[in-house]
């Protein structure tokens, strides 16, 4: 999976308290906590390399004396992470997030104090082993089977610069890229790696690239008007099976993911006979269920995937890349006002049920 980390194993540990002052009713100073916080431009791979034990242990408090009945708390620790991080239990359970920079999550918390309650002995800190989870965080994640070309479409559409390859697994690591618009609104696009006939089950890429999918806004799945075939040992699916098998993939994973906004790129238009297969592919899409004896049963979807706009392009000549900038940009933005206009009824139904 490349250089790429996106999840990172850390053990955190709160400071324990300081010792308390029976004699005078001393009260010792609150062990230090562990902050997990937000910051763009950090990475999970950084935090490796500069923490190589991945301890990450708050300061203790201090005790009581005569000078200072009531002790100093200890020192905070504050981890910087990058935004798009869930915090996960060793079992797996959530415990919290972190979305946006400057967001703040208690990872561990400092024992208290010695005091009367405690017979003047101190408490020690919270500590466990938690998992960073990073889930990248896109307006658009592009979904293709490799070489699809959503690498050649990443470097048409943004100023990203991914490695591109006639072989299967170019891109091995997720890119980020931004379309600019004439009026500076910018939108992001993730490009994922390679998804592939079983990716759900963890072949290939699986849940590594999967997971991703989960925080992007829209899909924007792309397509080889010509088909795909992963090697000479696997079958050759057309561009109508491989949309069928992309919904599988994502729905064998999250059903939920069926229900983000989508779009279709149908690639490689330049190719001879790419027009006698977009009017096949079309005349299947309308209507899918005459055609869905081609796969076996346990590769059929259940749910189709509506898409909202259909585009055909080239990344090779260019063809088609501008109309499918502004079908991105007109999707985002009719999702902003739909999530304004849900926004504005809530605020709207407090004031109203506050009177």
């Amino acid at each position: 999976y490349g250089n790429f980390i996106d999840d990172l194993r850390v053990y955190v540990r709160g400071g324990t308290g300081g010792m308390g002052y029976p004699r005078l009713g001393g009260e010792g100073g609150k062990g230090g906590d562990v902050w997990f916080i937000a910051r763009e431009g950090t990475t999970l791979k950084s935090i490796r390399e500069r923490y190589p034990q991945k301890r990450f242990i708050a300061g203790t408090g201090a005790n009581s004396s005569v000078k200072a009945l009531k002790g100093e708390k200890g020192k905070d620790c504050e981890v910087h992470v990058p935004p798009g991080i869930s915090v996960l239990c060793d079992d797996g359970t959530q415990i919290g997030e972190l979305n946006a920079a400057g967001e703040r999550f208690l990872a561990a918390r400092g024992g208290l104090g010695g005091s009367l309650a405690t017979n003047f002995l101190p408490c020690k800190g919270q500590r466990r082993i938690v998992h960073l989870d990073l889930k990248l965080i896109a307006d658009v994640g592009l979904v293709g089977f490799p070489n699809a070309g959503k690498s050649s479409l990443l470097s048409k559409i943004s100023h990203a610069k991914p490695e591109i390859a006639n072989y299967a697994f170019t891109t091995v690591q997720p890119e980020l890229g931004k379309i600019m618009y004439a009026d500076y609104k910018q939108i992001s696009v993730a490009d994922l790696p390679g998804l592939i006939e079983g990716a759900h089950a963890n072949k290939g890429m699986g849940h590594k690239f999967l997971k991703h999918v989960e925080r992007t806004k829209q899909l924007l799945l792309v397509v080889d008007i010509s088909g795909f075939q992963l090697s000479v040992k696997t079958r050759f699916r057309t561009a109508f099976e491989t949309i069928l098998l992309l919904t599988k993939e994502l729905e064998l994973y999250k059903e939920e993911l069926l229900t983000k906004p989508a779009l279709l790129a149908i690639n490689k238009m330049d190719l001879p006979c790419a027009q006698d297969n977009l009017s096949e592919f079309m005349k299947q899409l309308q209507n899918p269920q005459d055609f869905l004896h081609l796969l076996q049963e346990e590769m059929i979807p259940a749910n189709t995937l509506e898409f909202k706009n259909i585009i055909p392009i080239s990344t090779y000549t260019g063809e088609g890349i501008e109309e499918l900038k502004a079908h991105i940009r007109k999707c985002i933005d009719e999702e902003a006002e739909q999530e304004n206009e849900e926004y504005r009824k809530k605020k709207l139904l407090l004031l109203q049920t506050s009177v």
